[in-house]
């Protein structure tokens, strides 16, 4: 089984399926999900699962449905998203896994190819020998890594049919996360009135007045360290891309930044984006410096560790001589997605998180191993 495993990360991780991000300069062969979506519905269907494709064409989520019909059994559903981030930088070639000192390397690999391909091992083990004990949602979602359009797309798809509770894989070393942060990016542009270098005093410099903008969001970013959930830690805001400007010779006339903002459970993005106007506001910049977008990518998660997700993850744990704790994790995560649409649930899978998005990504082989024996337990026992 855990070989089966392997096999199926090895053909995931060749397939590019590259989340572009915004960005136009990245190749049209390793952009989008289609292949891997196409791989995985043919996969499944060899196993005797019918899967649909839901979304749009080029950026598809997969969606299979596998029921017994047993009045009132528990349904799960289980989403690995299908998509990576870009490859830029990467010092091992990204779509070519390699085996090497027990990990498998390559992009996707351990975020989050691995969750799916351990998934597919364990499903093929469990309907061979017809001992399926839960309804499961096999879902592999487009767009995890940007907007969550896939989710959306997947729950459109599922209508009513509903499940009792999610399971996002995420690389968590095998932890179960009932909690996590929300992420919010906000986009600020400054304004101001281009001029001859030689004669800035006519003009009034974009740059200058983000800068005061800049240095409003690091107060704010400190009093934000004084606000501390016990298992999250605190809130956090950081400035992750600032620019503006023509030339030397040209007082410019925009300038904008890009910051990152991370929510504890009980904030909104409506208390945040007030944070953010009211330190505009006490930097004396409002009326040059806008917030022209602040958008929610990731809603906080924020299960109870009591609740059945929590508790059916615990359990396959520790039957399999695992420590069976909940935790927590920092990164935001389509759970917390799932969870603002009204279906609660938990973050589990195998790798590193700080494996993840690096120039040599990769997954250890016993952590597979591991969560592919994890399903067999989860989907085998009610």
């Amino acid at each position: 089984m855990a070989e089966r495993a392997l096999e199926y990360l090895k053909d995931f991780v060749a397939i590019p399926s590259v989340n572009p991000m915004g960005r136009s300069d990245i190749s049209e062969e390793i952009v989008g999900e289609a292949a891997y979506a196409g791989h995985l519905q043919a996969e499944l269907g060899r196993l005797g699962i019918d899967a649909a494709l839901v979304g749009s064409p080029d950026r598809p989520s997969v969606v299979a449905e596998i029921r017994r019909s047993v009045p009132g059994l528990e349904t799960v559903l289980v989403a690995s998203h299908l998509d990576t981030v870009p490859v830029d930088g990467m010092e091992i070639p990204p779509f070519d896994p390699r085996l090497e000192s027990g990990k498998l390397y390559g992009r996707g690999s351990c975020d989050t190819k691995a969750g799916m391909a351990a998934l597919v091992a364990a499903l093929e083990r469990v309907l061979g020998r017809g001992e399926l004990a839960r309804n499961l949602i096999l879902v592999g979602e487009a767009d995890e890594e940007l907007g969550s359009q896939g989710v959306r797309d997947v729950l459109n798809a599922l209508g009513e049919r509903r499940p009792d509770w999610v399971l996002a894989t995420e690389p968590t070393e095998m932890k179960v996360a009932c909690s996590h942060k929300g992420v919010v990016h906000v986009r600020m542009e400054a304004r101001g009135h281009a001029v001859h270098a030689s004669n800035p005093a006519e003009g009034k410099n974009a740059i200058v007045l983000l800068s005061r903008a800049a240095i409003a969001l690091d107060e704010l970013a400190q009093r934000l360290a004084g606000r501390v959930d016990p298992q999250l830690g605190p809130a956090t805001l950081s400035i992750g891309v600032m620019n503006g400007g023509h030339a030397p010779n040209v007082v410019p006339d925009r300038a904008f930044l890009v910051a990152d903002r991370r929510l504890l459970p009980g904030e909104t993005l409506a208390s945040a984006r007030a944070e953010l106007e009211a330190a505009l506001v006490d930097a004396r910049v409002a009326d040059d410096v806008e917030i022209v977008s602040c958008a929610l990518e990731k809603p906080t998660l924020s299960t109870p560790t009591e609740h059945p997700a929590a508790q059916a993850c615990v359990r396959a744990l520790e039957c399999l001589g695992r420590p069976g704790e909940c935790s927590s994790v920092a990164f935001g995560t389509d759970a917390g997605v799932f969870e603002a649409a009204g279906l609660p649930g938990v973050v589990m899978g195998p790798g590193s998180i700080l494996r993840a998005h690096t120039a040599r990504e990769y997954v250890e082989v016993a952590q597979v191993e591991a969560m592919t024996d994890f399903f067999v337990q989860l989907l085998s026992t009610p």
